[in-house]
């Protein structure tokens, strides 16, 4: 277990639940909790490290006070930023967790040069991106989380409309993490049979529909966004990373020529190993399809512009 050190910036609801769950599952060694309230981070810290007694393996976990108390992670978890208010425009936040990012990027690159980077902060597409260009390390180590979280939504959604199956669903997302996202049901599987084969073309348009909008709903009940499901999906990757485990999962990485496009993070399948994305898996698009991606692509480029037109990358 020596090694296994996974440092998380940002300890609200998602980073805090992301080390509780590797905690409770005993993927690490030790998991390093660091916020910008100091104060937060060590009261969540010592709250997990409470629970540690009942792990499989004695995780560690403790607090950084200091970017410096971080050093020499395996993996790093970005879950930092702020979401957006009423009073902000698209080009605000984008700026905003932009240089939050940027702060964050230049203390991971000084203290843990070797790192895996997960990125799990909103805009997701584009913070990957920007991790990308402030980074200055192989692209093969720059991935960002939202498809692992949008396929269990889709599970979701198709268990609640098939009634069997739960842990045996495999579902398909690729795309942005956003409004374009483009939930595949036509190469999605319960227990391995095709799912056109279980449902008719009405229950697949709205397996669709409740995927696009499943972080949605869970704001409209809890008042904020969701954190479960999404540090459950950080903890997939990030063990599937310690442990070489090479599986495959939607991600959003950095594309130079797969799909036909350059210069833009986005989510497709991938294998994910020790060396972070170990492989892209191109999949062969029909013309919908394709025109669908494309909106998708188009979409977190527009935001890329924002940043390119407010001289953030100069």
């Amino acid at each position: 277990m020596l090694g296994r050190k996974v440092g998380i910036i940002g300890s609200g609801f998602v980073g805090a639940t992301a080390a509780y769950t590797l905690t409770l599952i005993g993927s690490c060694h030790e998991v390093i909790l660091y916020d910008i309230v100091p104060d937060v981070a060590r009261g969540k810290a010592i709250d997990i490290a409470q629970s540690a007694n009942y792990s499989p393996t004695g995780t560690i976990v403790r607090s950084a006070s200091t970017p410096s108390e971080m050093s020499d992670c395996d993996i790093i978890v970005i879950t930092a930023g702020v979401p957006r208010r009423s009073e902000m425009t698209r080009a605000d936040l984008l700026m905003i967790n932009a240089k939050i990012i940027k702060s964050v990027v230049a203390d991971v690159v000084k203290y843990s040069p070797n790192a895996l980077i997960l990125c799990v902060s909103n805009p997701l597409d584009v913070m990957t991106y920007v991790i990308h260009k402030l980074a200055g390390i192989p692209k093969n180590r720059i991935i960002g989380m939202a498809g692992a979280l949008d396929v269990s939504r889709m599970a979701y959604a198709i268990n609640q409309r098939v009634g069997f199956g739960p842990g045996q669903t495999r579902a398909i997302v690729i795309g942005d993490h956003g409004l374009n996202m483009i939930p595949y049901p036509e190469i999605s599987a319960v227990g391995g049979i095709p799912l056109n084969q279980l449902v008719s073309k009405e229950d697949m348009e709205a397996i669709i529909k409740r995927t696009k909008e499943g972080g949605a709903e869970i704001v409209k009940y809890l008042g904020t966004s969701a954190y479960y499901a999404p540090a459950r999906a950080i903890s997939v990757m990030v063990q599937a990373m310690l442990d070489d485990s090479r599986i495959v999962l939607p991600s959003s990485v950095m594309l130079e020529g797969e799909y036909g496009y350059e210069d833009v993070c986005v989510g497709v399948p991938v294998v994910l190993g020790s060396n972070g994305v170990e492989q892209i898996i191109e999949l062969d698009l029909d013309e919908e399809m394709k025109a669908k991606f494309k909106v998708s692509v188009d979409s977190i480029k527009e935001n890329i512009k924002i940043l390119e037109d407010n001289n953030f990358f100069a």
